[in-house]
């Protein structure tokens, strides 16, 4: 009887051991750190939603992961207990089963099926499909608009009601990113002109490319849209609190994908109004500077700003180019060649018909629509008087818009 007695205590040992071993190896003491790891920073956890989109698609993923949380620890207790309360060594042999045959089978077979199908398909799939459904209505109740197209690399933003366009390129300093400086807290997410946006409106977003796919993404709003060559896609938005918002281009799209930063200004109605009017303000300024003279030293000067915004990511800060993709513009054939023909007209494949119209094929896009008369004499003026390109020749504003 106590040898009995001892065998049964030592049986009891062996499995409080073995399910001790298995307990740990499931659920590490690192799991501890989980409640911990779901309140910090947005790198562990998804980031604030500050949109109705946002805020719905984090309460769907919290409700998914709470249900599989417990059918995981539901499934595996059972799985751990059958396998302690049943296994070999305690004398038990293997079931000869062929399917459900009694009542209780038929309840252990039906039953989790059941529970399956309405967790996918009543639980999870209709607020799922609730949600696919607002993603995409972007129409009603609209708003404003505001159409961003992607190009390589940086965005350009317009808002066709108030007539307000500009680029949005990346501001973190060269030398951050060559590692010859300290990074700046916002590295590779800040721009030299950001969106501006009214905090309660319902924003349409029309989405496009010039060249490759790009991708629009600004994790706290909840939109990640592709912008496709040759279609206009849509989103929308309606950020509820104000703030600024950073994101990126999400989508591969060449040598400078991750230097495409997306950052929104989300501010009160008055105060977006205040900046649009500025806008218009200095738009209306710009084009007044299209009519006047410039001296070439001014054209070079403006010139080099434009071009380090908008041409150093594929030409390079000193000219030379990342051949064959793309050209250097240091002794260029095309850059020192002539500037327009005896008539003042464009020549063909010239540097001018380039800068303006592109060129078909290759990575060297059109800037007549995304650069001002100003902005375009001054940069075509700087790349032929610089990198060793010595013409000595200019081009007026003014004749850039007479080209147009």
């Amino acid at each position: 009887m106590a040898s009995c007695t001892l065998e049964t205590q030592a049986a009891q040992s062996a499995d409080a051991n073995l399910a001790a071993r298995l307990l740990r190896s499931l659920f590490p003491p690192s799991a501890l750190l989980l409640p911990a790891l779901a309140s910090a920073e947005y790198k562990f956890n998804f980031p604030e939603p500050v949109t109705p989109i946002a805020r719905e698609t984090l309460h769907i993923h919290n409700e998914f992961m709470l249900i599989i949380t417990i059918l995981f620890v539901v499934v595996f207790a059972i799985m751990i207990y059958s396998m302690i309360k049943h296994r070999k060594s305690s004398g038990h042999a293997p079931a000869k089963f062929t399917g459900p045959t009694g009542a209780l089978q038929w309840f252990w077979a039906l039953i989790p099926f059941a529970i399956l199908l309405f967790i996918d398909f009543v639980l999870m799939g209709i607020p799922a499909v609730q949600a696919i459904i607002n993603m995409e209505d972007t129409q009603t109740k609209a708003d404003m608009v505001l159409k961003v197209t992607g190009m390589q690399w940086k965005w350009q933003y317009e808002y066709p009601e108030s007539g307000v366009k500009f680029i949005s390129t990346l501001a973190t300093p060269r030398d951050q990113i060559a590692n010859a400086e300290a990074k700046g807290e916002n590295y590779l997410l800040e721009v030299d002109k950001p969106v501006v946006l009214p905090v309660g409106k319902k924003v349409r977003i029309l989405l496009t490319s010039t060249d490759v796919i790009h991708t629009w993404w600004v994790p706290q709003f909840g939109v990640k849209r592709d912008a496709i060559p040759g279609f206009l896609r849509e989103t929308w938005v309606l950020i509820e609190k104000p703030g600024i918002y950073r994101g990126q281009c999400a989508e591969l799209c060449g040598k400078d994908h991750g230097f495409m930063p997306v950052v929104v200004h989300a501010v009160p109605e008055p105060e977006y109004l205040a900046w649009v009017e500025a806008q218009k303000a200095e738009a209306k300024a710009a084009a007044g500077g299209a009519d006047r003279t410039w001296s070439k030293d001014e054209l070079v000067a403006e010139g080099k700003a434009v071009y380090e915004k908008v041409c150093a990511a594929c030409h390079q800060p000193d000219g030379k180019g990342l051949p064959p993709a793309f050209p250097a513009l240091a002794g260029s054939k095309i850059v020192s060649g002539p500037l327009l023909d005896m008539n003042g007209k464009v020549i063909k494949d010239s540097h001018v018909d380039r800068v303006l119209h592109g060129k078909a094929g290759t990575a060297m896009q059109a800037f007549s629509a995304s650069l001002s008369d100003v902005e375009l004499a001054a940069v075509i003026t700087y790349e032929r008087n610089s990198f060793g390109n010595q013409t000595g020749d200019m081009i007026q504003p003014a004749q850039i818009k007479s080209l147009r």
